[in-house]
């Protein structure tokens, strides 16, 4: 069953900026990203909760936003002054259903390649 849509990503400059988007077909509570790196840990890039919180990574919270739509259902994130240390695969990730709030789901990924 799908439930995360990406599209997104790709081929990213040096300095230009990054635009993900990820459509939920499912009910979640919270929408966001993860990324991880070669031989890196996953790590939570940022996220929006139905009520409109948000919370960033330390090394994006400076140079990105993450917004959604009204039905919560899609949302897109920018990353701007993208550098070499950027590049990773994206993962949307879902979490909170009705009445199962710890439930969480990622998406297929996305590869990011940052180039000069």
């Amino acid at each position: 069953q799908v439930q995360l849509v990406e599209s997104g990503g790709g081929l990213v400059r040096t300095g230009g900026s990054l635009s993900l988007s990820c459509t939920a077909y499912r009910n979640f509570n919270v929408l966001g990203w993860y990324r991880q790196g070669p031989g890196d840990q996953r790590d939570l890039v940022a996220y929006i909760t139905r009520g409109y919180r948000t919370k960033f990574g330390d090394f994006v919270k400076d140079r990105s936003t993450i917004s959604r739509d009204n039905a919560a259902t899609t949302i897109y994130f920018v990353l701007n002054e993208v550098t070499s240390e950027d590049a990773a695969i994206y993962y949307c990730w879902g979490k909170g259903l009705p009445g199962v709030p710890t439930y969480e789901t990622w998406g297929p990924g996305t590869q990011v390649t940052v180039s000069d």
